[in-house]
């Protein structure tokens, strides 16, 4: 058995919904949310999956989750994530929600 210190750490999940535009079917739908999640994961180091609306061609919910030694990281860490999204020529945020444990 292994005892040690607890070291404090911080969770913060964001939910995204995203439209996109000029996709008509869901393979097209599905390169564009690979390709982000992708990069996402390359850039940020967040655990990501489509979590909603698997079966609507232009509309996709994104799940994150990114694990920090504090709150502000993590924050940090969802705000850099959400920015970038938003600077994305192929996707429009619907709504966001950030939670933090």
């Amino acid at each position: 058995m292994i005892i040690g210190v607890m070291v404090p750490m911080r969770v913060a999940i964001c939910i995204l919904e995203l439209y996109i535009p000029g996709v008509n079917s869901l393979k097209a739908k599905r390169q564009v949310v690979r390709s982000l999640t992708q990069r996402l994961r390359n850039r940020f180091n967040v655990s990501i999956t489509e979590t909603g609306n698997q079966d609507l061609w232009q509309r996709v919910e994104l799940g994150m989750a990114v694990v920090c030694h504090n709150g502000a990281g993590a924050d940090s860490i969802m705000e850099k994530i959400y920015n970038f999204v938003e600077l994305e020529n192929n996707v429009d945020i619907i709504s966001s929600r950030v939670e933090n444990y």
